[in-house]
């Protein structure tokens, strides 16, 4: 499961990422540069445990690296 898991989690962070920094710029708010590392950093930290949890799912559903 954690090298599904690994697979998994570059698609995951960048999609997280990239959400994150879009839903940001387009608040107009205004953004400096640390608005947007913030937002980029949360959705790093919030795509380990989303991958986690689809790996596990993936796995449970094919047996593949279990």
């Amino acid at each position: 499961m954690f090298r599904m898991m690994m697979v998994l989690l570059p698609v995951i962070a960048t999609t997280l990422m990239g959400i994150a920094v879009v839903a940001v710029l387009t608040m107009d708010m205004q953004a400096g540069w640390q608005e947007i590392a913030i937002a980029a950093v949360a959705g790093l930290v919030v795509s380990g445990p989303i991958s986690w949890f689809v790996g596990k799912a993936v796995v449970a559903k094919t047996g593949w690296g279990a």
